[in-house]
């Protein structure tokens, strides 16, 4: 990971969050709205302090980026995590980016309090369910029980 670096984006930085969206969708395949359009939406989301973008660069060049949202929950005293997408060029996988930007993802919201942090992930995607496993400690079995965890999604 020479010479890479973490920073959380401002809404200046909408385009290059809009473009490395739009380029996660196309590589797997899923409809997406074109960079512009994203673009225009991380503008005013960013503009929210609990819409978070870290952005990982290479020099000027930004490679990979993490989006998170804080939600308030009765659960905890601080906000609820919730990491909506996480991508690194795939000519750059396996150099450690991904875990830079987890892992200081994880440093910014236990420094806003948050009390939990979620992901989804596609159960067929094992080697992202490794990853979060792993190397971070995520669980997809509610706490004390042998549980599965399931996630629902419905479009509107």
């Amino acid at each position: 990971m020479t010479g890479v670096t973490v920073r959380q984006a401002t809404p200046d930085d909408a385009d290059v969050a809009g473009r490395l969206l739009h380029d996660f969708n196309v590589e797997f395949e899923t409809p997406t709205p074109d960079p512009a359009e994203f673009a225009g939406r991380f503008r005013a989301l960013l503009a929210d302090p609990d819409q978070v973008v870290l952005l990982a660069e290479d020099g000027d060049v930004a490679v990979g980026f993490a989006y998170l949202t804080l939600r308030p929950t009765p659960y905890y005293d601080g906000p609820l995590a919730q990491l909506e997408e996480l991508y690194v060029r795939p000519d750059l996988r396996d150099q450690r980016i991904g875990s830079a930007l987890l892992t200081r993802a994880l440093e910014l919201v236990t420094e806003r309090g948050a009390g939990e942090m979620h992901i989804g992930v596609d159960e067929v995607d094992t080697d992202t369910r490794r990853f979060y496993e792993q190397r971070f400690g995520f669980t997809n079995v509610e706490p004390a029980t042998d549980s599965r965890m399931l996630y629902y999604i419905r479009e509107l």
